[in-house]
This record gives structure tokens, sequence and C-alpha cells, in this order.
């Protein structure tokens, strides 16, 4: 598999309604940039992906392609949810990307050390692969009621981040039967029986989901020595 093309595929087609920014989120600045290029940026800043497949609502994609000029990009029309946009940006990769990245846009600060991890441990023979980090805070099972029924045991859980990493024919083969909409991609191979592994994540790989998330992003590139493609420079 060495040498064989890395793809990632980065849907975009959130609505941000709990930025509200009146906007997709992926297009939402941080520090003048719009989420999307920061996103697209950063795993090309890894230098081990070739291509990027960008998924927005069929209105965006003009624009879309408008903020990515001169870059590894194709942009095509999402669907109704993530599953279906995941889909269509799996499409557009080709038979020959044998190694297929998720990528969150909501994520745009995620190191570039964070997608050479994924990419090495797919290349080193994995199906497929999450970055992850411990869970710190103490976790419990609540009833209806909003009881407490259990504390659950946080030395096995993780909290999982992305890019998600594949073997693209498995990942394929996953959205060849038809995947719940609600199950993420790694869930997807899992159910196909194959085993994911986990790489360390990086805290600077959280979310964009709220305003306070926007406002913390903001405060972290003030502080975060920046990589000269747009990216960010890993922790670890």
């Amino acid at each position: 598999m060495s040498g064989s093309p890395v793809v990632t595929v980065l849907p975009a087609a959130g609505s941000g309604a709990r930025l509200g920014a009146g906007m997709p989120k992926a297009f939402v600045e941080i520090g003048g940039v719009p989420m999307l290029v920061r996103a697209v940026d950063g795993v090309l800043a890894s230098g081990v992906v070739d291509h990027v497949v960008v998924v927005v609502p069929v209105e965006l994609v003009r624009d879309a392609a408008g903020l990515l000029p001169g870059r590894p990009v194709t942009v095509v029309p999402g669907g109704a949810d993530r599953t279906a946009s995941v889909a269509a940006g799996l499409a557009a990769t080709g038979p020959e990307a044998e190694v297929v990245l998720v990528h969150d846009a909501a994520r745009p600060l995620t190191p570039a050390g964070v997608v050479r991890r994924v990419v090495g441990a797919v290349r080193a023979g994995a199906a497929a692969v999450i970055p992850v980090l411990p869970v710190t805070d103490t976790v419990k099972t609540v009833d209806e009621a909003g009881i407490v029924t259990a504390t659950v045991d946080r030395s096995t859980l993780r909290a999982v981040q992305t890019p998600q990493g594949f073997r693209g024919r498995e990942l394929r083969l996953a959205y060849a039967r038809g995947p719940d909409p609600v199950t993420d991609d790694a869930g997807l191979i899992e159910a196909l029986g194959a085993p994911v592994a986990t790489v360390a994540g990086d805290p600077l790989a959280f979310k964009v989901t709220t305003v306070w998330d926007l406002r913390i992003a903001e405060l972290l590139l003030a502080d975060v020595p920046a990589h000269p493609a747009g990216g960010v420079r890993s922790t670890g």
C-alpha cells in the first residue's frame, strides 16, 4: 500500500445553528479564515494527503471552490445528512484511492501530526484507524428521571476525533451495504467485523460546535505556532 494515493473526504454541510452565524458552520471564520479553508490546509500541511474532496450543500459548491484556489481539491454536492454527504465524497475519490480519510471541517485546528499518525497506521495494515483522547471527567449513567444509576470505568473510554482513516476498499464496502445514518464511519467498519485501531489524538483537534468553542479556537490561534500552509503544529 506504500505510495498509494491518500484522499481526504471532508463533509462541510453542517448548518451551524448553534453558532448563530446564519451560515453553514464550515464557512464561519476563525481568525479571518473560514473553518473550511483551515481544515483543508491543515490536512494538506501533513504532507501525506494527495487530494481533498470537499462536500457542501449544492448551492454552495461554487462558493466553496472559490475559497480554495490552487489546491488539490474537488468540491461536490452533498446529501440530506452527513452519511449521505460522506457517501457522495467517497464516490468522488475514485477507485485508485487506497487510503481514505474522513475529516470534519469543524475541526479546523487539527495538527498535521494527527493526520500523519492516522495515515501511518493505515499504511501499516490497519483497516480502520481513529485518533482518540482519554476521557478525564468522571462519567455516570442516569435514568429517565436524571438519577445516577452507575459510575462508568473511564479507564476503558476514549473520546474520538477525526480524521478517521480507512483502507478505501473496506470503506466503500461498508457504504455499499447501506449504512445507518446515525453510525459513524469507524462504526461501519466495526459492523463488518474488522478491528478499528486507535492512535493518539490531540486537544487541538476539538470540534467547533458552539460559540464557546469558536471563542476558544480564536484564543488558541493567538498562541499556537502556525504552519506555512495554514495548519498548526502538533503538540505531540
